[in-house]
């Protein structure tokens, strides 16, 4: 296994693409020592995956934000899917209400949507020149409804 250059998630050595944001993978990282691994400030989390109810999906988010934590991601990236009634799903906006919430509490210190997650806001513009590596992130620009930055103090 090794980590994906882009996301720092674990991915086959032998995969060209991430299969989580879906960066292409330079050929040098088989030459990564395991000593040298750095950690990433960014991951990114699919909670659409295995189609789990509201419920599972909101204790998958809770989950992956305490391991955040741990591990000292400084931005992770919720892939909770848009719904498929085309006006946005429940785990959609139950995650974005319980990030809203951990926002309120300073539990995280920032959230960002996919639709305003573009380099013209101000406080995207902030994120980018602290973490100069999201300005290759797959989805600036992109007005994905279906995701969400969450950014730890």
């Amino acid at each position: 296994m090794q980590f994906c250059q882009v996301c720092g998630n674990d991915i086959d050595s032998r995969s060209p693409r991430c299969p989580y944001c879906g960066s292409e993978q330079k050929e040098d990282r088989n030459k990564q020592s395991k000593s040298k691994k750095r950690k990433f400030h960014q991951k990114t989390i699919n909670l659409e995956q295995g189609l789990p109810t509201v419920h599972q999906a909101l204790i998958r988010l809770e989950r992956e934000i305490q391991s955040a934590h741990l591990e000292q991601i400084r931005v992770l990236t919720l892939i909770h899917g848009y719904g498929s009634t085309g006006k946005g799903g429940v785990i959609r906006l139950e995650c974005r209400k319980t990030l809203e919430y951990l926002c309120s509490k300073g539990e995280i210190a920032e959230v960002i949507f996919g639709e305003n997650f573009n380099r013209r806001r101000g406080s995207v513009k902030h994120l980018l020149h602290r973490f100069p590596e999201l300005s290759r992130h797959p989805h600036l620009n992109n007005n994905n409804k279906g995701i969400s930055l969450v950014v730890f103090p």
